[in-house]
């Protein structure tokens, strides 16, 4: 019974050292962001976070099939109620491809689940149920779009969405309830109500910056080909040099969509209650990269060249890195802020940007 103890107490440092360091390797903005977490609620979003990133490494293998890749998430599932399921599923996905990292994520699932297995039994059941509702969702769409995901409408783009990262803000509002003692059921009814509009407008932002790289690295378009008909193009043309232009203006409804988004995703921040403060220095850091990178799409091409992307000086990230922290305590600050980045690069030192002052 000992050495069981031990072993079990050795597998989860394992597991916990591994998910710590494989994080800022995955995503370096949620890496930033999960460390002002404290105790469960940090433990329960990073391992929620790295579940979902295993699914999605799955989902967008360039080259595996829609049986291989529904088989794989289908087995994925099962690592929540069996343990043996999780620790045997690495032998399962030898030939997953995709960005290294990434697959050296899904070759330790095992470390993952463990790690999932020590949470409070209420977190797992709101990461396995939202989860489940999200790889649900991607075998949907891997079913309808055999050949590489190829979105048709607006709508199913919505949708799609909802399923990548809707998915994602209710499960985070869910944890905040569960573990924040400043955020009630009051508070938590109000969160519900834009939360979903929280992740979909991070993904928007996502979609639109990563447009090439998508096309060329995962086989998927996510602009609606209806859309891109409308003036005057397809998805075959969609990084063409001679349809640039038509691309461009086939977008500007998704990017109208991902301001509105995002403004939704800035009014669910600032419900967030004051003294929840780990809470709402999780949420600025991605809600200000997302305002800066949209801001910076609206004027660019670039995402719809080959090889071609869009990301915001490495000077505005670390002036937003300084400032983003102080200004939550304050509505009035993080709505000042944001107004800032809307308009032009908020890079520190460049010139005088006027005083944060907290309400």
């Amino acid at each position: 019974m000992i050495q069981m103890t031990l072993e079990s107490t050795v597998e989860q440092r394992q597991a916990e050292r591994f998910c710590q360091e494989i994080l800022p390797q995955v995503s370096r903005t949620f890496a930033l962001s999960i460390r002002f977490l404290p105790g469960h609620l940090g433990r329960s979003v990073l391992v929620a976070y790295l579940i979902c990133r295993i699914a999605d490494t799955i989902e967008d293998d360039p080259i595996a099939s829609v049986a291989r890749k529904t088989l794989l998430l289908d087995q994925f599932l099962a690592c929540f109620d069996s343990a043996d399921a999780a620790n045997s599923y690495p032998k399962l996905v030898q030939d997953v491809t995709g960005e290294p990292a990434h697959i050296q994520l899904v070759r330790h699932t095992h470390f993952v689940f463990a790690m999932f297995r020590s949470l409070p039994a209420r977190s797992q059941e709101r990461v396995q149920h939202w989860v489940s509702d999200m790889v649900r969702g991607m075998q949907k769409f891997v079913t309808l779009h055999p050949q590489g995901l190829r979105i048709q409408t607006l709508d199913e783009y919505k949708e799609y969405c909802y399923y990548v990262a809707g998915t994602v803000g209710y499960l985070l509002t869910d944890l905040w309830y569960e573990h924040s003692p400043n955020v009630g059921l009051e508070e938590y009814q109000v969160l519900r109500q834009r939360c979903g509009a929280f992740g979909e407008a991070l993904q928007t932002v996502n979609i639109l910056k990563d447009i090439a790289w998508d096309a060329e690295h995962e086989n998927s378009i996510y602009v609606p080909q209806r859309t891109l008909q409308e003036h005057g193009s397809s998805h075959q043309a969609i990084l063409s040099p001679d349809h640039l232009q038509q691309n461009h203006q086939a977008i500007a409804g998704l990017i109208e969509l991902a301001w509105s988004d995002l403004d939704e995703a800035l009014a669910y921040l600032v419900s967030i209650p004051k003294p929840a403060v780990p809470i709402r220095l999780f949420c600025i850091l991605p809600l200000l990269f997302a305002y800066a990178t949209l801001r910076d799409l609206t004027q660019s091409t670039a995402m719809l060249q080959p090889g071609g992307n869009v990301k915001i000086s490495r000077a505005e990230v670390k002036s937003l890195m300084l400032i983003g922290p102080f200004s939550v305590l304050s509505n009035h600050s993080v709505r000042w802020l944001v107004t800032q980045v809307r308009l032009k690069p908020f890079i520190l030192g460049s010139k005088p940007v006027g005083l944060v002052v907290p309400e």
